[in-house]
């Protein structure tokens, strides 16, 4: 695929299509690292730690943090 830039205010940008977003899990708005090494540029998501927010929807609000979990048997000293 190719893509041209073009005049954007008085800078250059460059359009991408929704599909090439989608595949890279870019979002409208997103925050992006742009470096340039070699005559080559790369755009990136910066690496971002989840909420506890967000990990608790990944599991549908559904953590089941009452009751025993089997933490294997003792090791050293360990009193049960």
């Amino acid at each position: 695929m190719q893509a041209q830039i073009k005049e954007w205010g008085n800078s250059q940008g460059i359009r991408l299509p929704k599909e090439i977003l989608k595949d890279a899990g870019i979002s409208l708005n997103d925050v992006l690292d742009v470096t340039v090494l070699n005559g080559v540029i790369m755009l990136a998501k910066p690496f971002r730690h989840k909420t506890l927010e967000e990990r608790a929807k990944e599991f549908d609000g559904k953590l089941m943090l009452d009751g025993e979990y089997a933490w294997g048997e003792p090791v050293g000293r360990e009193v049960w």
